[in-house]
């Protein structure tokens, strides 16, 4: 019943090991990113692929969200295993399109230990910090 069960820690081993390389590798890149108010406008904003040509919109789209998705469920498994579990999810949250996004994003960036990573990320890239609600831009800046 059990046979090859040995052979799965070295797949998991593995799987670890990439996401934690993989999320010390996107998730700064994608922290940076994020424009400053972001989160203190009441609606996201349009994107600058609308007015490009429909198919390179929706091939941008398909790899952003295949991206977004690989990202949230790496940080589920770092969730268990090394890594930036909770901010690996919140990128590939933000990277993904779906109804009450925004909403969601704001909730989880109000979220101190979040919020704090990020801007420590943010900081070390010697990028402007987010701001949100209880902000206010002299703090940020």
């Amino acid at each position: 019943m059990f046979a090859g069960i040995e052979d799965w820690g070295w797949w998991l081993a593995a799987v670890s090991a990439l996401t934690f390389v993989g999320s010390l590798a996107v998730v700064p890149i994608l922290a940076v990113r994020i424009p400053a108010d972001y989160f203190r406008r009441d609606r996201r904003g349009p994107t600058p692929w609308r007015r490009r040509h429909p198919v390179l919109r929706l091939a941008v789209l398909v790899l952003k969200n295949a991206l977004g998705v690989v990202l949230l469920l790496g940080g589920v498994i770092m969730l268990f295993m090394p890594g930036q579990g909770l901010l690996t999810m919140f990128l590939g949250i933000v990277l993904m399109d779906f109804p009450g996004k925004f909403r969601l994003e704001r909730y989880l960036i109000s979220r101190d230990p979040v919020l704090k990573s990020i801007n420590w990320i943010r900081r070390k890239a010697d990028v402007r910090e987010l701001e949100t609600d209880g902000d206010s831009p002299d703090r940020a800046a």
